[in-house]
């Protein structure tokens, strides 16, 4: 990559990352543990799917970082690094071609970190005698789904947009 390549998706990363976090203080629905459903991953899927893999986990982590440093959810760095920067990473995943494979790689990558984090540290949310992992399931499941469903279709609707326009 060449240094105006590199410089142009600095540049194109940073705006995506700038409107995802803007766009996550836009909360469609928030659960009671954590988690909402929002459009902030739509600026990072148009990235990715751009700029490929490495900029779109790129993209993710600092978006994660961001999240942490804005009011995110503590209890031990494990836990914030799976919750946050990886989850969001995951992002990245959603270059696979084609666009709808990668974007459920992405969200099954995403949901295995929130799951994980789930059991083992917020496992006492669980109800009286239900699996910690079952919980963790049926929790995040929706969440970080209807998310990426959402934020894919609203993607994808963009991407094709777009496309057809820089074609003129």
């Amino acid at each position: 990559m060449n240094r105006h390549n590199y410089i142009t998706s600095m540049v194109e990363g940073s705006l995506c990352i700038a409107l995802a976090f803007v766009l996550s203080r836009f909360i469609l629905f928030r659960m009671p543990q954590g988690g909402s459903i929002n459009f902030e991953l739509v600026p990072l899927l148009l990235l990715t799917y751009k700029r490929g893999f490495k900029w779109g986990v790129i993209s993710g982590a600092v978006l994660g970082v961001l999240k942490i440093l804005f009011g995110g959810y503590f209890m031990n760095v494990i836990q914030v690094l799976l919750d946050y920067p990886v989850a969001f990473a995951c992002v990245g995943l959603a270059a696979i071609r084609p666009k709808i494979l990668g974007l459920i790689i992405a969200m099954i990558a995403n949901i295995s970190c929130s799951v994980i984090s789930g059991v083992v540290f917020f496992a006492e949310f669980a109800p009286e005698g239900q699996h910690p992992f079952i919980y963790s399931l049926a929790y995040n499941v929706p969440v970080v789904g209807v998310k990426y469903i959402l934020s894919g279709i609203t993607a994808l609707i963009l991407w094709k947009s777009l496309a057809k326009i820089l074609q003129k």
